[in-house]
């Protein structure tokens, strides 16, 4: 058995992805073996280097390459001290020599991206870091420009066709001058990797036919899988088996009740349709709950340490054993026309020692109270003598009818001023209710992106994951069917069920990490963790990621094209192609011939 290694450079890895699954890629052909060397990764961040080589075993290579105008462009300020642009010579370097045969990139798509907004994109600053697509090919090219890779591969989201046309233009002109061949199009790692998530991708495929004269087949698509099948086996959310990444975030009571109306597979569109008299939220406390009187016949609740009356536990039950039955006279009320039962020392109205009560009748006999009690005067009446007593015993009130605020009253309590009017004068008024004055304004024009609040069902597959991935800014929540019990969280959010009986929640860091198709455990069984403890720079590098499986799906068919390119021998498929030149068509005939 002989086996044949090809090596593979990768640049902006991201968390390495697709370094991830090409290095996992290996195919046979007539007993000779091929796989692939990782030779490294290289991106600017540090944290992204070190997930990097938790997940592949290769090195990685923390390195800028901005030119040192584009670093000023993006970050605003001067490079610090000892930085400097990144030099070919400086990737000979990190691959020891060695002349990949792959090139795989995967730039920064922030600037490309729909999530960022028009103006934005626009801006100089991310013109400078769109243009690093065209700067990291173009090192590569120059550093091995006497063995150039075989094979080179770009991955994007699709926006870079529209948004990033005219660096595309430069980077093919690049390749062609350079003698490659190139296709490009969109596929969905979702497809390719047999995901559970739908993950469309910009792929720019070139071949330089003078290393690598076979064509390239197109990986076969795979059914994408729901997001129940992914997530189902994992641990429930704040379970301690998924480590620091799994935790449920927190969020605001408000937010948990959008997420509860809205239905599976809708997002903040669907609030609009909603009438708030149709719904309530029905409290039902498990086990009693505060001030819960268990049943004698039933068992009880779970005892817990801080047991009371208004705790979270039920801590009281209905006794039948009471057995008491009051003496004759507790709270009896005597007849004012017949004699009293015995007086006692100790009569009280609650005791049985005698009835310390009476059904007294002489309530309309009180006439000779002062004739002013609760009297009001008319106001174009006279008033009757001012006494000093008080308005229950005789002091009289008045019935005002000056209510309606007249021409010298004040107006601008509670004013709305239209947007096309003077203002009224600006006072000291802190608060509409006290003065201050508002505006009817019209300028009203956000429109929210689709997906805001987005819920998605547990039984379909997921949306693309993105680096910013959070309930406030696309669909990052799911309805899951696995309601957990109190004993099964240590910190509990609250947890509202909806009305289709399961739990809208928001996916927590690891579950993305999930449908990206990374690994969740290390081979000693304890939960992967990026690295860094900032949740939203996980999030990020998660999103910025080629999907494992969908690398490998690729690794396989360049793998392939590779080993038959050096055996000297070719195959036919009825698999769609990749750079399919116009000579194929000779080709084919010749071996019909």
């Amino acid at each position: 058995m002989t086996n044949l290694t090809f090596s593979v450079l990768h640049l902006f890895c991201g968390i390495g992805g697709e370094a991830l699954g090409m290095q996992e890629a290996e195919t046979e052909y007539r007993g000779i073996n091929a796989n692939f060397l990782n030779l490294g990764g290289i991106d600017s961040d540090p944290d992204a280097c070190k997930d990097f080589e938790m997940f592949t075993g290769a090195p990685a290579f923390c390195m800028d390459l901005f030119s040192r105008e584009d670093y000023i462009a993006f970050h605003g300020h001067e490079p610090p001290s000892g930085w400097r642009e990144v030099k070919p010579e400086d990737l000979r370097r990190v691959t020891g020599g060695i002349n990949p045969d792959v090139l795989s990139t995967s730039p920064p798509c922030k600037g490309f991206s729909g999530l960022l907004p028009g103006k934005s994109a626009a801006s100089e600053k991310y013109q400078a870091l769109n243009r690093l697509t065209v700067r990291g090919l173009s090192l590569v090219l120059e550093a091995f420009k006497n063995d150039p890779p075989g094979i080179i591969l770009l991955e994007n989201v699709p926006r870079i066709t529209t948004r990033g046309a005219t660096l595309l233009k430069k980077i093919k002109s690049l390749l062609a001058g350079h003698g490659y061949l190139f296709h490009e199009g969109n596929h969905d790692c979702g497809e390719l990797g047999g995901l559970g998530q739908h993950r469309r991708r910009y792929l720019l495929i070139a071949r330089h036919p003078n290393k690598v004269s076979n064509f390239i087949y197109q990986p076969p698509k795979q059914r994408v899988k729901s997001i129940g099948e992914m997530l189902g086996p994992l641990p429930m959310p704040d379970d301690p088996a998924g480590g620091p990444m799994h935790r449920l975030p927190r969020l605001q009571w408000k937010t948990l009740v959008r997420l509860a109306l809205i239905p599976a597979g809708g997002d903040w569109r669907d609030l609009k349709d909603i009438k708030p008299e149709q719904y309530r939220l029905e409290y039902i406390p498990r086990g009693g709950g505060p001030f819960g009187v268990q049943d004698w016949e039933q068992p009880a609740a779970t005892v817990i340490g801080n047991a009371a009356i208004k705790g979270s536990n039920a801590a009281a039950v209905a006794d039948l054993r009471l057995g008491h039955i009051p003496r004759e006279g507790v709270y009896r009320i005597q007849k004012f026309d017949e004699p009293s039962t015995t007086v006692t020392g100790a009569a009280r109205v609650n005791t049985s020692n005698g009835a310390a009560c009476v059904a007294d009748p002489r309530l309309t006999q009180r006439d000779n109270r002062h004739p002013g009690v609760y009297r009001v005067v008319k106001f174009d009446d006279p008033a009757p003598c001012v006494t000093g007593t008080r308005f229950g015993s005789g002091a009289p009130t008045v019935a005002d009818p000056r209510l309606e605020i007249g021409p010298n009253g004040y107006h601008n309590i509670c004013r709305v001023v239209p947007w096309n009017e003077a203002a009224n004068t600006i006072t000291g008024a802190t608060r509409p209710a006290s003065g201050a004055i508002s505006v009817a304004d019209p300028r009203f024009d956000r429109t929210f992106r689709n997906g805001l609040y987005g819920v998605q069902a547990w039984d379909k597959p997921g949306y693309t994951v993105t680096g910013a991935r959070n309930p406030h800014s696309g669909t990052a929540a799911v309805a899951d069917p696995r309601i957990p019990a109190d004993n099964e969280r240590p910190d509990p959010p609250p947890i509202i069920i909806s009305l289709d009986g399961t739990w809208h929640r928001a996916l927590t860091t690891w579950e993305l990490l999930a449908l990206q198709g990374f690994p969740l455990f290390h081979a000693n069984g304890s939960p992967v963790v990026l690295s860094g403890k900032n949740d939203a720079r996980w999030r990020e590098r998660i999103g910025n990621a080629v999907p494992r499986q969908a690398g490998e799906a690729i690794g396989m068919q360049i793998l392939r094209t590779l080993l038959l390119n050096a055996m000297g021998t070719w195959e036919l498929s009825n698999i769609p192609i990749w750079v399919n030149p116009k000579i194929y068509p000779e080709i084919i005939k010749s071996a019909h011939r």
